[in-house]
């Protein structure tokens, strides 16, 4: 009834005379960098694949092939009728073997919507709430951050999940919400920080620079980067 965008790659492919390319759900082995950490960030869609199926299963097994360290993921249901009320973040953490964080940006009449951190490190959590909303607005949907504090091997390090919101305007102030005083500017948010996520932005946007002049992009920095 209706088009998901890996129908339309598909598409375009055979209008190329390209071919389609499937995609493996073997794991992948890790590599072996000692010294490194790495950090995978990623909004499910409520673990709804291109091709309209449910599977947090298939999340698992898509995070399991990169062997990550840290996990920020956006959009999971807890609960909810429709994805057959399953705890979506406990069940990917059991399945990865590590740590939860989770913090609903909504609570529903029936279930949770929201952010998770998994960790392979101990974490504590040290904050967990709403960003700013437009006043004017408040039809939109309600967005959220997660900070927790990770012991990587005796190094310890902020990591910050944000989700920020469609419209630019609130996006803005999301923005700098999260370069104030109770995130990145809070006293106990000292040495090592990574602020990861969905902001609903791409390079070139005001949110991307007003972020861009406190932090460094982990991966415009990177030799090759695509």
């Amino acid at each position: 009834p209706y088009l998901r965008p890996w129908d339309l790659r598909e598409a375009v492919h055979r209008l190329l005379g390209r071919p389609v390319v499937e995609v493996s759900s073997e794991p992948r082995s890790p590599m072996e960098k000692p010294g490194t950490l790495k950090l995978l960030t990623y909004n499910v869609h409520g673990c709804i694949g291109m091709d309209g199926k449910l599977s947090p299963e298939r999340i698992a097994r898509v995070i399991a092939r990169h062997a990550p360290d840290i996990v920020a993921l956006q959009e999971l249901d807890v609960n909810r009728p429709r994805s057959g009320h399953v705890n979506q973040p406990e069940l990917i953490a059991r399945k990865l073997g590590m740590q939860l964080l989770f913090q609903p940006a909504m609570r529903l009449a029936v279930g949770e919507y929201g952010n998770a951190l998994l960790s392979r490190h101990p974490m504590a959590l040290h904050t967990a709430s709403l960003l700013p909303r437009l006043v004017e607005r408040p039809h939109y949907q309600p967005r959220a951050a997660l900070w927790a504090h990770l012991d990587i091997d005796g190094v310890p390090l902020h990591v910050i999940n944000a989700h920020l919101s469609l419209w630019p305007k609130e996006r803005l102030l999301q923005a700098d919400a999260l370069l104030g005083g109770e995130w990145l500017g809070h006293e106990a948010c000292r040495g090592p920080a990574i602020v990861c996520g969905d902001f609903n932005a791409g390079p070139d946007s005001p949110v991307y620079r007003r972020l861009g002049r406190v932090l460094f992009d982990a991966q415009r920095i990177l030799d090759n980067h695509r």
